[in-house]
């Protein structure tokens, strides 16, 4: 979700804000698909095209996030979904998204003090 106020660090907020929330939903069917036979987990990085986004001066361009296939050992039953990894990642996750919301509401509440509206 775009802010309305477009600038290099909300940029920035917003794309990491969306691949984290990816990287949520992903991690949530992983987890719910722990017993099917034949799933394979995946992973998100939005990460690299984030940096690479801000390395060039455009966090806006960045991609939403690249889905890559986990390197976990397969089960027997064709499945591959690591519930402890992937419960980690889903705690990992939640810390970040409120990491990166607070950052938000400090940078509106900002923007509101600079304007005078506060």
């Amino acid at each position: 979700m775009p802010f309305a106020i477009s600038d290099p660090v909300s940029s920035v907020l917003n794309a990491a804000l969306d691949g984290i929330a990816l990287r949520q939903r992903v991690t949530a069917d992983n987890i719910a698909n722990v017993d099917t036979p034949g799933y394979r987990a995946s992973s998100v990085d939005f990460e690299t095209s984030l940096r690479a986004a801000i390395a060039a001066g455009d966090p806006a361009g960045a991609a939403p996030g690249e889905l890559l296939a986990t390197d976990t050992p397969v089960g027997a039953n064709g499945n591959n979904v690591d519930l402890r990894k992937e419960t980690l990642a889903a705690v990992q996750s939640q810390f970040q998204y409120q990491i990166l919301t607070r950052a938000t509401t400090d940078r509106f509440a900002l923007i509101k003090t600079a304007a005078g509206v506060a």
